[in-house]
């Protein structure tokens, strides 16, 4: 098993054996051992976007989703304790929405007349977009499958704190769409 030094790549190599793909995992983590802590971001990101592109051509949605939101990243520490805090102190769903957009730890979360959840992780209109893992100025979109960690991310928090069962969709990503129309 080839070893991968920055670890989001070791993390999409452990997510994809543990939803036992058995095709494809070499296919999909090609090239992913010479990426290094100190890879620039621009190289991180290319690799990201190829390996993306080849999950992308090899699974079906529902599997490269699962996998991507496993490797969400920031589940515990000051995130996790407002979550809690949220749960705890306020007993209805509005109170706890509420409660979500005023501590701004996750978006805005906007409650739409069918019942489900809209959440805008990020602010619109911002000069430049970019990603915990790379920071920003990255060039090129990346898939939007790439954007199901941060989808995993906010899901995790939001069940907490809302105190819902949740199913994620990403509809759209600034990093996806490069900032322009992300609402389209």
């Amino acid at each position: 098993m080839p070893r991968y030094e920055f670890h989001k790549v070791a993390e999409l190599s452990n997510n994809l054996e543990k939803a036992s793909i058995a095709r494809g995992i070499a296919q999909i983590m090609k090239g992913g051992e010479a990426i290094r802590k100190g890879a620039t971001p621009q190289e991180k990101a290319d690799w990201i976007k190829k390996a993306m592109l080849r999950m992308n051509k090899l699974l079906d949605k529902d599997v490269r989703q699962a996998v991507r939101e496993a490797c969400a990243c920031c589940l515990s520490g000051r995130h996790l304790e407002t979550s809690k805090a949220i749960a705890k102190r306020n007993g209805t769903l509005k109170d706890r929405i509420k409660a979500t957009n005023k501590a701004n730890h996750i978006g805005s979360v906007m409650m739409q007349k069918d019942g489900r959840l809209k959440v805008a992780f990020a602010p619109e209109g911002l000069p430049e977009y970019g990603c915990a893992c790379f920071g920003r100025k990255v060039k090129g979109p990346l898939p939007i499958t790439y954007c199901y960690c941060c989808g995993g991310h906010v899901k995790h928090h939001l069940q907490i704190a809302l105190g819902r069962k949740l199913a994620c969709q990403v509809r759209t990503s600034a990093l996806s769409r490069l900032g322009k129309d992300i609402w389209h």
